[in-house]
């Protein structure tokens, strides 16, 4: 598999059949294996092989600094697999485009690493689906950053009871009471950023307040929005709104990693239909 993900040989089937003499079982077999590769087995791989990295980048003093002080920011993105090619006798029975799986990964923004990864077989699950296995990674002074899909209520508030702080983008379906008025705080390269209170009740029913911080964009972007609204539970005294915001807009260029491991290794290997396989393949 490293070879494939490398480049080096273009299929499983390829790295197979260059050293099959010296693997001594037949391709059948390294196929059983990779479509009953465990789960945790996968994630557990992203997590060593970034246990092995970040020593080295430190040793390079190559970390970049905190996009806010006193906070290690954790970015969290999802990524659904490609649809697989039709080759299995299980897939050939449908026309529709196979998703052979999901993650949701954090990026470490200090040291560009993916540390950790949440793996679902099922392709087509909502990603909110799989935030409960998310908040047990959440340490105290992170500061969680996201888009709009991963801003259920309780999941903000699970990073707060961790400690941790947040900046996640309000979905338009999640709605809450305006506190007080709204006041501008400053402009930031993509537009000018305001700050009012934002009032949310929780599963229990009692109220959550937080930040909101609404960004009115300079130019429409390309899908004709005009605006964003983060919401964030960072006191004001750590961090201003326009730190915040500037914050927010910096995430969207460090969640290119998909696209910057897709174009320089083979993370999703097209021909593995089976969830576990696919899923290690990108591990």
């Amino acid at each position: 598999m490293g070879q494939v993900v490398l480049g080096v040989q273009p299929s499983v089937h390829a790295a197979y059949q260059a050293q099959a003499d010296q693997l001594g079982v037949s391709d059948q077999a390294i196929y059983d294996k990779l479509n009953h590769i465990e789960l945790c087995v996968s994630a557990e791989l992203v997590r060593d092989a970034a246990r092995h990295a970040a020593p080295v980048i430190g040793e390079l003093q190559a970390e970049l600094p905190p996009l806010v002080p006193g906070y290690r920011t954790k970015i969290l993105d999802g990524n659904h697999l490609a649809a697989s090619a039709h080759r299995l006798a299980e897939l050939r029975r449908t026309w529709a485009a196979p998703l052979p799986g999901q993650t949701l990964v954090v990026l470490d923004q200090p040291l560009m690493l993916a540390t950790e990864v949440v793996l679902c077989e099922d392709g087509h699950a909502q990603e909110r689906s799989l935030l409960g296995q998310v908040l047990p990674l959440v340490t105290p002074e992170d500061l969680w950053m996201a888009d709009r899909n991963f801003c259920p209520v309780d999941f903000l508030c699970g990073i707060a009871a961790r400690g941790g702080g947040f900046v996640i983008r309000q979905h338009g379906q999640l709605k809450g009471t305006l506190v007080g008025t709204r006041t501008y705080q400053g402009t930031i390269d993509t537009g000018k950023v305001y700050e009012q209170r934002i009032e949310l009740m929780n599963a229990q029913g009692d109220p959550v307040t937080l930040r909101r911080l609404p960004v009115a964009f300079h130019e429409p972007t390309r899908d004709g929005d005009v605006d964003i609204h983060g919401l964030s539970n960072v006191p004001r005294r750590k961090a201003s709104a326009q730190k915040l915001a500037d914050s927010d807009g910096k995430r969207w260029t460090i969640a290119t990693m998909f696209q910057a491991l897709t174009e320089t290794l083979t993370c999703e290997v097209n021909t593995l239909g089976y969830p576990k396989a696919a899923l290690f393949g990108l591990c």
